[in-house]
Formats: C-alpha cells, structure tokens, sequence
C-alpha cells in the first residue's frame, strides 16, 4: 500500500514563498501521476497542480500559473510544490495525491488512489 507523507506547510506573509514536499513509501511511484489539491474549511477541494508519470508534463490551476511549480524527483521518491508569490487566497491544507495508474496528471481527485495527510498554508500578514 502506498503512503505519502507531506512536510514544507507553514505560516508566510504575502509574496513570500514555501515549498511543500510530498515522500512516498510502500510502493515505488516513479511512474505515477502527481497531483497537489488544496481545500479551506467549508469549500470543496480543488485542483492546484499535476505532473505526469514521466515528469515530462504538468498542469496548474489558472489561479496558480506562473506563481507555482510542480516537480518530481523519482530517486527519492518525492513530489514538490514550489510556492511563490503567496497570496492570502492560497490558505488552505494543501494535499498530495498518487494515480497508480501512472496516466493521469490532471484536475480531477477521483482519478487519484493515494492521498497525502495535509499540511496547512497560511498567507497572512
């Protein structure tokens, strides 16, 4: 059974950066799917950023272009989200996510198996 664990959340002021860190073990996810989600308390969970299997494709929320980066290292069986320009609008828990299938790299959870425990995002000043 896969298992990730998240670090990197935290307490930022605006424009400031973080960077949210995503460990897997129990089986080898080098060919899967990545996604992070983010979720505030009464809003539904929504999609932030993916990566496909190879790490060679990735996909961000429109919310998050050009402030985000999603990325991959396979040797260390790690996922990453580099935030940058931090808005207050960015606080949430922030989730990974794992498609075993190793095909999906986009906004929709339900393709995902794998969860993460969330880690919170707080932008304030």
């Amino acid at each position: 059974q896969v298992q990730l664990a998240q670090s990197g959340g935290g307490l930022v002021q605006p424009g400031g950066s973080l960077r949210l860190s995503c460990a897997a073990s129990g089986r080898i996810f080098d060919d899967f799917g990545m996604g992070w989600f983010r979720q505030t308390p009464g809003k539904e969970r929504e999609f932030v950023a993916a990566i496909s299997g190879s790490g060679r494709s990735t996909h961000y929320a429109d919310s998050v272009k050009k402030r985000f980066t999603i990325s991959r290292d396979d040797g260390k069986n790690a996922v990453y989200l580099q935030m940058n320009s931090l808005k207050p609008e960015d606080t949430a828990v922030y989730y990974c996510a794992a498609d075993s299938g190793g095909t999906y790299y986009g906004p929709d959870m339900r393709e995902y198996e794998y969860w993460g425990q969330g880690t919170q995002v707080t932008v304030s000043s």
